[in-house]
């Protein structure tokens, strides 16, 4: 139970969009399953589904991912097994490794056609063909060596650091380059497979668009994505955007966004229900049976590791059950187990079972912020609340937290039940945009989200599509 976790979770959240190019390692992949029509959900290897996470249990969706990804492999005339698979995951996201390319839910929802599909593959089958991982691995270990040697000619710890930090600030710039590059194979991927060549530009527009609300529902300014950092690992997306139209490609070619729609229509867009629901300020778990909520200012984000939440003034909330055993008192598992050791211990009650309340020792991690732990016995697992407030209303929020972690309770029978996924809809009935937004099944900014979902700037231009993406619960 450590901060760290929460402050890793917010850096993941201000990625969204990016991608990863995992090892080129090969592995063994059937080409046979890999390039016919009908391969149905596939069945990834242990060591890979526990890095990625499982794919998505639908074989149709997952059929048509893997046809538009074997169009480009035939058209570019690449060599080896490639595979196109879509995670059950709803954060926005692509990334390769080994022989496959991944594609998230959440990334197929943003994306307005094909062609919009076939550049995102694209952009990771060039990281592929490039052998992009193994050239950063290779460049990383050569700046770790560097610094290990520069520091026994000189004898100073203090210079190798300082060749370690300028290694890996070029290291950070190389990986933009490769960003670049993707981009750029990408292209040409698309344009040899009969896409429109504007593919590219319009799905880093997408991605854009979507990290700017995700800026919103963090309380931040909508242009944080676009600025440019030295130390940064990915160019900013206006910086993508710039590279591929000085390169001056312009080919017509087609967009496929009736099949492309047909394809997502009915899909979750949910976190898969084995890792619960957010439904506004609620966290609700159908599995496990437990929920609670959130002070009004929080906003939730689930997270398959536990559920990060975020106040207006920065303060934190982590939660997650573990199946670990705790033997004897909660209070004390804490006193003997938890280092530093917590202070002003006292055991509680919530929701009718054992709890334990702790405070982070002030100064050990949280400079003068307010810092406490909260657990949970809910049956055989032991569920936990960190909770973090280091603003100048700290006391008092760091109660507000406390009541939030009293919230917990276990699901009814019923209410586990009657729980669902949301699933996005393709409609093209005449209704207003005020109307489709007004459907949508969350608490605030309908319209920002709606119009994002879209790929549209105003509801005058979501009113002259002729197919719209809402969401139903």
């Amino acid at each position: 139970m450590v901060f760290y976790r929460i402050l890793a979770l917010v850096a993941l959240l201000s990625t969204a969009g990016a991608c990863a190019a995992g090892s080129n390692l090969p592995q063994a992949v059937s080409s046979t399953a890999s390039s016919r029509p009908g391969v149905g959900v596939p069945v990834l290897p242990a060591t890979i589904e526990r890095d990625v996470g499982a794919a998505y249990p639908d074989a149709a969706l997952q059929d048509y991912v893997d046809r538009v990804g074997q169009k480009l492999v035939r058209s570019s005339g690449l060599a080896g097994t490639y595979r196109f698979v879509v995670l059950d995951l709803p954060v926005v996201n692509a990334h390769a490794l080994a022989n496959y390319v991944f594609v998230t839910r959440g990334l197929l929802a943003v994306l307005d056609d094909e062609a919009e599909l076939a550049a995102a593959l694209g952009h990771e089958l060039g990281h592929l063909t490039q052998r992009h991982a193994a050239q950063r691995a290779r460049a990383r270990q050569g700046v770790l060596e560097a610094a290990v040697e520069a520091a026994a000619v000189t004898g100073s710890v203090t210079v190798g650091r300082s060749v370690a930090r300028d290694g890996l600030i070029a290291l950070r710039r190389y990986s933009r380059e490769q960003e670049l590059e993707a981009d750029r194979i990408g292209v040409g991927y698309v344009v040899q497979a009969g896409y429109r060549s504007t593919a590219m530009v319009s799905l880093i527009d997408r991605l854009r668009q979507q990290s700017q609300l995700e800026a919103q529902l963090l309380g931040e300014a909508p242009d944080t994505f676009d600025q440019r950092s030295a130390t940064a690992t990915h160019p900013a997306p206006i910086e993508r955007k710039e590279a591929l139209q000085a390169a001056g490609v312009s080919v017509p070619g087609e967009s496929g966004r009736p099949a492309y729609l047909a394809a997502i229509d009915g899909m979750s867009v949910d976190d898969p229900p084995d890792e619960g629901f957010v439904r506004g300020r609620e966290f609700l778990h159908p599995t496990l049976r437990l929920a609670f909520e959130a002070p009004r200012d929080f906003r939730l984000f689930n997270d398959q590791d536990g559920i990060l939440g975020v106040g207006r003034d920065r303060s934190l909330l982590y939660f997650a059950c573990s199946t670990d055993v705790v033997p004897g008192r909660l209070d004390e598992w804490m006193r003997n187990t938890l280092k530093p050791t917590p202070t002003d211990i006292r055991t509680t009650e919530i929701d009718g079972a054992e709890a334990a309340i702790g405070a982070r020792p002030r100064g050990s991690d949280t400079g003068l912020g307010q810092a406490r732990y909260v657990m949970v016995r809910h049956g055989a697992r032991i569920c936990f609340f960190n909770l973090l407030s280091e603003g100048p209303d700290r006391d008092r929020r760091i109660e507000v937290l406390i009541n939030a972690a009293r919230s917990f309770r276990t699901l009814s029978a019923s209410e586990a039940a009657s729980l669902r996924p949301y699933r996005l809809r393709v409609v093209s009935e005449g209704a207003s945009p005020a109307q489709l937004a007004a459907r949508l099944p969350y608490g605030d900014l309908k319209m920002e989200r709606l119009l994002v979902l879209n790929g549209v700037d105003t509801p005058a231009e979501l009113a002259r599509l002729p197919q719209v993406k809402v969401v139903d619960p």
